[in-house]
């Protein structure tokens, strides 16, 4: 699992793109993809809009769910994620904004424990720090 972090158009899937060109590449925007992919790289973006969709009360199941749903789909093809840095430091003050924050943050962290590999974009620039 490769996972790649930034801020909002700060060129993280133009970054990922350009490392995967040439290969067979499937592209999933917002959501938790079902079935077996059927390509060479599997490449998950803004898992955080699907987030939104679900309870974020007790996020703790939501996050072993997710992990586990990513495993199973890592086992068919190389798995690239991309999510949005959502923290900053910034505390919203809609609950609703602070539960999808908070739960992304717990949900980064057990991506990134699991991650072989973990790059931060800054303006279309990657860092690599895991």
């Amino acid at each position: 699992m490769h996972v790649f972090i930034g801020g909002a158009y700060n060129g993280k899937t133009d970054f990922v793109m350009k490392l995967l060109a040439g290969q067979k590449v499937e592209l999933v925007d917002g959501d938790l993809p079902d079935g077996t992919p059927t390509c060479d790289v599997l490449v998950i973006k803004n898992i955080e809009k699907w987030l939104v969709t679900q309870d974020l009360e007790d996020d703790e199941p939501l996050v072993r769910t997710i992990l586990t749903r990513l495993k199973t789909l890592e086992e068919n093809c190389a798995l690239y994620i991309i999510v949005t840095d959502m923290g900053r430091g910034v505390v919203p003050m809609e609950k609703q904004a602070r539960l999808l924050r908070d739960t992304c943050g717990r949900l980064y962290q057990a991506l990134f424990a699991e991650a072989e590999q973990v790059v931060r974009i800054w303006y279309g620039i990657g860092e690599q720090i895991k």
